[in-house]
């Protein structure tokens, strides 16, 4: 693996997870409590023992840059490990920001080919899996690969949403289709025994998707870039135009993995780890941890409060309330006669005055950080630092699918509030 660079692709502007992204990049939006999207592959990558890692991102770059900064420092004498963010930049051969994925890796090809490595590692920086790549890459070498992707069984219920691609008999890449409906769907439907499914699961999953991750022959990529600078995405024009006249090859990733692309699949993931007995992605396994920033955060406590089915990250105050299949980030205070449930609150950057600070004085009228006394708030998302005050109801009684009040403090996706970064909502608000 010391002969593998990773390059993580930070995303383009994050529209469909607005407000999340508002002033963030898609890999910095908070996850499980404690971590970052961004820390899934940067994490995959150090159990894999693949320790050269870029991070390729264009939009609100300043919190990834400072989280990657203070969270990874795989530095050292031994392994030239870094992981570095490659923030676009305008320069006199290109004056352009990035265009597209493969648009990204090639206006920093300069930098990573001073690097002697055999294989590039192309990664996403907002999926949620965990994944081995050393066998990924063992993979690629022993079927004497230009390219590999790494590819998930799919049913047909979801099979249209995702990029397809048939296999020839010796698992071969041979064709591509973009969400495919109807008859050029049925025609993308593949032996999955190929991949090493059992008839059985090859029958229930008999379509193969792309997860947008992929590995490349150093000098495979270096032509491809070079040759085809009208191309600027990897799978839907590097890689789809390539198949002809390379030996592109297919890995199974038969485990949980989900693109979290949206408001409502964030929204899911973020509270499926709640699942029991077993959640479908889980962050206690010891042989291969999700690593983040270290933060010198006291204990949660627990004054008369009722949780169930939930996870509380550190440093949070929860006062005679009621939480139920519900997620809270770092330093979230949730105050007496609240109801929680089924939402996600990011809980916030710092600590503000208040009973628990010694000599603290806050203004009658100030709305204090964190959820106010008496508030009830389900199926809603609650970013950082917002200040919800007391006897508010975020409830989306009326089931309203899509709104926005962002001059409010919150949007409505798929039926789900969110409650943007630093919102002030009053006292006596329903939502």
């Amino acid at each position: 693996m010391k002969k593998v660079l990773a390059i993580i692709l930070g995303g383009g502007a994050g529209t469909r997870l607005y407000p999340l992204t508002k002033q963030r990049a898609k890999p910095a939006v908070p996850l499980a409590g404690k971590y970052r999207l961004i820390d899934i592959p940067v994490s995959n990558c150090i159990n894999s023992e693949i320790f050269k890692i870029f991070v390729l991102t264009q939009f609100n770059s300043a919190s990834l840059n400072r989280h990657i900064t203070r969270a990874f420092n795989v530095s050292s004498d031994f392994n030239d490990g870094f992981v570095e963010v490659l923030a676009a930049q305008q320069t006199k051969e290109n004056p352009n920001w990035f265009q597209g994925t493969a648009d990204a890796v090639r206006q920093y090809l300069w930098l990573m080919q001073e690097w002697d490595v055999d294989e590039y590692l192309i990664l996403s920086g907002d999926h949620l899996y965990r994944m081995d790549y050393s066998q990924f890459i063992q993979r690629h070498r022993e079927t004497k690969a230009d390219i590999t992707l790494s590819v998930v069984p799919i049913d047909d219920e979801r099979a249209s949403d995702f990029g397809l691609m048939k296999l020839d008999d010796t698992g071969r890449v041979v064709d591509f289709s973009e969400k495919p409906k109807g008859d050029e769907l049925k025609a993308m439907q593949v032996d999955t025994t190929l991949l090493g499914l059992s008839p059985e699961e090859a029958e229930k999953s008999p379509y193969i998707a792309s997860m947008g991750i992929y590995v490349f022959n150093r000098d495979t990529l270096i032509k491809l870039l070079r040759q085809n600078l009208d191309q600027t995405d990897f799978g839907k024009e590097i890689i789809p135009n390539a198949a002809q006249d390379h030996n592109i090859q297919a890995y199974l990733c038969n485990d949980y993995w989900e693109d979290i692309g949206t408001i409502k699949a964030f929204y899911d993931a973020n509270l499926a780890l709640t699942q029991q007995p077993r959640p479908p992605f889980s962050f206690y396994d010891e042989q291969a941890p999700i690593y983040t920033r270290h933060r010198n955060l006291p204990p949660s406590k627990f004054l008369d409060a009722q949780v169930t089915e939930s996870i509380v990250g550190e440093g949070c105050i929860l006062k005679n309330c009621k939480v139920h299949h519900s997620v809270l980030g770092l330093r979230s205070r949730i105050s007496a006669g609240c109801v929680i449930e089924d939402t996600l609150i990011m809980g916030a950057d710092y600590y503000e005055a208040s009973d628990e600070t010694p000599n603290s004085a806050l203004k009658a009228d100030y709305i204090p950080l964190g959820i106010g006394e008496g508030s009830i708030i389900r199926g809603a998302i609650i970013d950082k630092n917002a200040h919800i005050g007391s006897n508010v109801k975020i409830v989306n009684k009326e089931n309203v699918q899509d709104a926005d009040r962002e001059n409010l403090g919150y949007i409505i996706r798929n039926g789900i509030v969110v409650v943007v970064k630093n919102a002030v909502i009053p006292d006596g608000t329903i939502i």
